[in-house]
């Protein structure tokens, strides 16, 4: 898990573009989804971490977002993540 405020943004580009970050949440919340979710553009920056793997984001205890990752959210809600 990498926090945004730790990172800087041209290593964050370079870590996007080569596919080491994934995915991205809200610290806060403990919810996780695709980069593109519109949701999570909208978070603040300090709220921001990023992981490299869905697994790594559900080891971390986050849940996936309600809009961008519908399924897996269904199957979070239902008890099957």
């Amino acid at each position: 898990m990498i926090e945004h405020n730790k990172i800087l943004d041209r290593d964050l580009r370079i870590k996007i573009k080569n596919a080491e970050i994934c995915f991205g949440g809200n610290r806060k919340l403990k919810i996780y989804g695709t980069l593109k979710c519109s949701s999570g553009k909208r978070m603040k920056q300090e709220n921001r971490v990023f992981f490299l793997s869905e697994n790594e984001a559900i080891e971390n205890g986050f849940r996936p977002c309600g809009h961008c990752m519908k399924n897996e959210y269904q199957n979070w809600k239902n008890g099957l993540i």
